[in-house]
């Protein structure tokens, strides 16, 4: 998937002989892949896959991964003992739930498969809302609002994005991962948006919470000064963390 995303297009005899095994075992693997949706299949090799999408999630688990650790961190400081919390399918929001794991009575509303599998060790009372299984991201996406309904408030709602705009929000990419966040959001109290400065200038189309209903931000030092100018004087603060060098 790494090299699909470099080159755009793969091919067996190229991925038998970097991998040393037999082309059947990569045309096996092709298959897989495709069926999960993750790339298209051609004739010998493949190519990503057609729909529009922000990629999987086991590869987007491996970009800027000094930057997401470094966000993830400086959001888990807020999160004490006791609280109940949102946290979406993102990257993001999954290293910050594996910073949490030694938090002691925490309620984790999510519907990240990757999140709440990383809770499974610790103590907290996870609530996953029903829905479809969106092979590419792990997530489950659908209508949880009979779900959630009068059933409170949450501490804190934090959430991954795709691009962000001070003039619309912060946005998605996915119309189903969007109807999900929308609704994680009604119910948090406090809303912060955790993304690495690659997400700056980014395209998308759905907004999942408008400037006004945004917390503030954690990003890592990457993003740029007028970027974050440009949400202070919308009313948002950004909190920018520096991030460690990837040994």
């Amino acid at each position: 998937m790494r090299l699909l995303e470099d080159a755009g297009r793969v091919s067996v005899p190229e991925l038998a002989e970097r991998f040393g095994v037999s082309v059947v075992t990569i045309r096996k693997d092709l298959e897989r892949l495709e069926r999960r949706r993750l790339l298209r299949r051609v004739r010998g090799g493949a190519v990503p896959a057609p729909s529009p999408d922000e990629g999987s999630f086991e590869l987007r688990l491996h970009m800027h991964t000094a930057q997401k650790l470094a966000v993830a961190r400086e959001a888990a400081r807020m999160v004490r003992d006791g609280d109940a919390i949102a946290v979406d399918g993102s990257t993001t929001c999954y290293y910050l739930i594996k910073e949490l794991r030694d938090r002691r009575g925490l309620v984790v509303v999510t519907n990240g498969l990757p999140a709440a599998e990383a809770l499974v060790e610790s103590d907290a009372t996870v609530v996953m809302p029903g829905g479809t299984l969106r092979r590419s991201s792990w997530a489950l996406v659908g209508d949880m609002g009979a779900t959630l309904a009068g059933r409170g408030r949450l501490t804190y709602g934090f959430f991954g994005l795709r691009a962000l705009s001070p003039e619309l929000g912060l946005l998605d990419l996915s119309p189903d991962e969007t109807a999900v966040k929308r609704r994680l959001v009604s119910i948090s109290s406090a809303v912060y948006g955790l993304f690495d400065s690659s997400k700056v200038g980014r395209f998308a189309l759905h907004p999942f919470v408008e400037t006004a209903g945004v917390t503030g931000l954690i990003c890592d030092d990457g993003v740029p000064d007028d970027e974050v100018l440009a949400w202070k004087q919308a009313g948002v603060p950004v909190q920018r963390v520096p991030v460690e060098p990837e040994r």
